[in-house]
């Protein structure tokens, strides 16, 4: 029988032979341990022993995560969390985690297996409203890729856009590669400062999604055009994440996101939740083993499609969604 130990020394070894049989696993842990997705399994008239494969496996709707504390490990072990921004009068989701150090070394190896060492990087992190409040686990992910880099370059930006734009040109020609991590509604207010003849070299500019009612929603093809023409940039990067996961897929461009090795993407057909649809759109359901803490099984809120290259698309929310902090644009 699989432990909590178990699946922490699993994900730290940074690979998974069996991906289906870990979330296997992991499911009869969680269906046993979790005493909210026991009661969800229970609701729903679902015997954990008769599931025998990861496609019958339920997913715990993520606006659970507003209302209950969902974990699978011993209560004392959770002492601190993260909170979902959200907007004015909405609820916060909020993520229970049992070691900040497991999050951050799991966010290190999710990125670098994509981009290699933070060590090559100058990190600037754009983040206004994640940095003027607490709880958020974007922000401590920045702070520790900025620490990781062990340049004396790196740093937080909140709407200091004329001194980001003098450090940009300044390490165009620096010998390391530069991450321009940002909310997208603080890249597109960046872009639009910048003068025409501006040249900030090859940056990896890299959104995180979220408008925040700072501005109108836009597609993200838009998006991406403004960003590209005036970072004068091939593509612009995109990290898909949230406050209920421990892991992140990024896409290097045109909107197309790859998982990590501990993560998995299903969609759900919108009108049907319990059918799985392929090649069309529907909903995402996301299996996370780096959640083992809390619930690997997430019904989110987002819309998508899977590629046929194994990669999937973001669409959008859920028309009868919350719109959420780290949302994405409607496609």
């Amino acid at each position: 029988m699989n432990s909590f130990k178990s699946f922490c020394e699993k994900i730290k070894s940074g690979k998974i032979q069996d991906f289906d049989a870990l979330a296997m696993d992991v499911f009869r842990y969680q269906s046993t341990h979790n005493e909210i997705y026991r009661k969800y399994l229970e609701v729903r008239g679902i015997q954990s022993e008769k599931i025998t494969e990861v496609q019958e496996i339920p997913f715990l709707p993520i606006s659970l995560f507003k209302t209950a504390k969902v974990i699978s490990g011993p209560e004392d072990l959770y002492t601190s969390w993260y909170s979902s921004s959200g907007t004015t009068g909405q609820e916060n989701s909020r993520h229970y985690i049992w070691s900040k150090e497991f999050y951050l070394q799991h966010c290190v190896n999710n990125f670098e297996a994509v981009y290699g060492s933070l060590k090559n990087f100058h990190v600037l992190a754009l983040l206004p409203s994640y940095l003027e409040r607490e709880g958020s686990s974007l922000v401590d992910m920045a702070a520790h890729f900025i620490q990781e880099s062990n340049s004396d370059q790196s740093g937080f930006y909140l709407y200091e856009h004329e001194a980001l734009k003098e450090k940009l040109e300044s390490l165009k020609e620096n010998g390391k590669k530069t991450l321009l991590l940002g909310v997208t509604f603080a890249l597109l207010d960046l872009a639009e400062t910048t003068s025409p003849s501006t040249d900030f070299g090859d940056v990896i500019v890299m959104e995180t999604g979220g408008m925040k009612g700072r501005r109108k929603e836009m597609i993200r093809e838009e998006v991406h055009q403004l960003l590209k023409t005036a970072f004068k940039v091939d593509n612009i990067h995109s990290e898909y994440g949230m406050t209920e996961l421990m892991s992140q897929a990024y896409s290097p461009g045109e909107g197309k996101f790859w998982c990590s090795p501990f993560m998995k993407v299903m969609v759900r057909d919108v009108y049907d939740p319990f059918t799985y649809t392929s090649g069309t759109s529907g909903a995402l359901n996301v299996i996370d083993l780096a959640n083992f803490h809390s619930c690997s099984f997430i019904e989110t809120e987002d819309l998508g499609v899977k590629n046929k290259d194994g990669s999937f698309t973001v669409l959008g929310r859920m028309d009868n969604s919350e719109t959420r902090g780290c949302n994405l644009m409607i496609n």
